[in-house]
């Protein structure tokens, strides 16, 4: 097993800058989440790591060896891709098999690591089959076989999950969480679904532009924003973000609403950001704001109240039993405990 450390790690192509200046490291055993949108530079940094790009500037470092002008095959690496990749004239035990053939392991080796693989995943019953004949989810896990079977030092997954269904996703969520702790090999998981990152990672790592925006646990990525892109990326739904300003030791809406007391100096310009969950509905004239409903969600679990606030619409999560019309008037009151303060130009967060 290893470590991974990138040092100020940059790729371009020509005027354009794909990854920029970035500096990250990955302990071992350690299961890291690249996330961000499309196009922020996360599968090119996974793609460096793993060989297939070659890096403009900078050092890629897989345990105590730079390993930049090193073949992929040389890094001891294996990639899992959003497409599965699988042979599909093989059965399921000559695809997993297959990266040990081509290395010239001993016969003698190859089916005792290939059914040790393939039952670390529940695949023992499904090996005389073809891909053909298996679910999404099968056809995954033998990705994922053929990945472990070669005992590497670091898993590279580019969203493994991205063409299964919900469900299946929720179910390959818990089987990857498993294997993880079970294999204890260090694992860098490329996605663009912060459900995914929130639930599988030790750490994420938030990209945008090219550029990690911020790198923490996922409680401290969720309670801890450090910029307005963090705040408003993560969540589901996302964090609100109201404009406004601060006056006199209160948050102040743009409408000229005074909302909630915080503890910054006076700013002309300011976005308060509040999450759904740590506001409470009430009865019109009982809370902070009144407000009008614009849309009534009932998800199961929870209600989900979208209110108008002057030009804004703000999410506030509410019990699963609430029951409100739209239209109606109700009473939001916001705690103070878990309030977030940006600055609008720099995007960076203001602390008190």
């Amino acid at each position: 097993m290893a470590s991974v450390i990138l040092k100020n790690l940059t790729k371009c192509w020509g005027d354009f800058i794909g990854v920029d200046n970035q500096s990250l490291d990955i302990q071992d055993h350690e299961f890291l989440v690249l996330l961000g949108p499309s196009g922020c530079g996360k599968t090119t940094t996974m793609r460096m790591i793993a060989g297939l790009e070659d890096p403009t500037d900078g050092e890629i470092w897989i345990g105590d060896r730079m390993v930049n002008d090193d073949l992929p095959k040389d890094r001891h690496v294996a990639m899992v891709f959003q497409n599965y990749g699988l042979y599909p004239h093989m059965t399921v035990f000559d695809n997993i098999a297959y990266p040990l053939r081509v290395r010239g392991t001993p016969k003698g080796e190859i089916e005792p690591r290939v059914k040790k693989a393939a039952g670390q995943v529940e695949l023992i019953e499904l090996l005389h089959r073809k891909p053909k004949a298996l679910s999404g989810g099968q056809r995954q896990r033998v990705a994922l076989a053929r990945a472990i079977v070669r005992t590497p030092r670091v898993f590279l997954m580019d969203e493994p999950l991205s063409n299964l269904d919900a469900k299946l996703r929720v179910t390959m969520r818990a089987e990857l969480k498993h294997l993880s702790r079970e294999l204890k090999i260090t694992t860098i998981y490329v996605t663009h679904d912060q459900i995914e990152a929130m639930t599988l990672a030790d750490r994420i790592a938030v990209m945008k532009d090219g550029i990690i925006q911020q790198v923490g646990t996922p409680d401290e990525i969720y309670n801890d924003p450090a910029s307005l892109f963090v705040a408003g990326f993560i969540g589901s739904p996302a964090m609100n973000l109201i404009n406004g300003s601060v006056q006199d030791g209160y948050f102040v809406t743009t409408g000229g609403t005074k909302l909630v007391a915080v503890s910054v100096p006076d700013k002309p310009d300011v976005v308060l950001g509040v999450r759904a969950d740590d506001m409470r509905i009430s009865e019109e004239g009982e809370g902070d704001i009144d407000a009008r409903i614009y849309a009534f969600e009932h998800t199961g679990e929870a209600t989900l109240l979208t209110v108008q606030w002057g030009t804004q619409r703000v999410i506030v999560r509410g019990a699963r039993h609430l029951r409100k019309e739209q239209g109606e008037i109700v009473s939001i009151s916001l705690g103070s405990d878990h309030l977030y303060l940006f600055n609008p130009d720099t995007g960076k967060r203001i602390r008190g």
